[in-house]
C-alpha cells in the first residue's frame, strides 16, 4: 500500500492534495506538488524499493538529489526506510520538514482509512 501510494498518480495526489504524475517505468519521469518536485525513476522494485533523482523547482538549475525508499513488511504494516542525499545545504531543514508535513503524516492518515 505504501509503494502504491507513492507510485500511483491518483493516490499520490490524494494524500498530498496536489497534482501528481508518476511514471511506473525506470527512466520515466515524475512530478508532484503541481510541479514543485520532479525527477526520474532510477530503480523500481515493486513493493520493495524506489530510487529517484529528485529536485525541487527552487533548487539551482540542474541540481538533483537521490531519494531512496525501501519497504519491509512488519507485523501490522510496513517499515519504510527513506534516505535522500544531495539536498542543497540551505534547503536541508525545509526539505526534511516538508517530507514529514506533506508526505509521511498525510500518507499515514490516508492508509489508515
Amino acid at each position: 500500500d505504501v509503494y502504491e501510494a507513492l507510485m500511483d498518480s491518483r493516490k499520490h495526489a490524494r494524500f498530498t492534495g496536489s497534482k501528481a504524475s508518476v511514471s511506473r517505468k525506470v527512466g520515466g519521469k515524475f512530478s508532484a506538488f503541481d510541479g514543485y518536485a520532479e525527477g526520474v525513476n532510477m530503480e523500481l522494485v515493486p513493493d520493495k524499493k524506489i530510487i529517484q533523482s529528485w529536485r525541487a523547482s527552487d533548487w539551482p538549475e540542474g541540481h538533483y538529489s537521490r531519494a531512496t525508499w525501501e519497504f519491509t513488511p512488519v507485523s501490522g504494516g510496513t517499515r519504510m526506510l527513506f534516505t535522500q542525499s544531495g539536498v542543497p545545504d540551505d534547503q536541508y531543514e525545509s526539505i526534511a520538514q516538508g517530507w514529514r508535513d506533506y508526505y509521511w503524516e498525510p500518507m499515514k492518515e490516508m492508509l489508515k482509512k
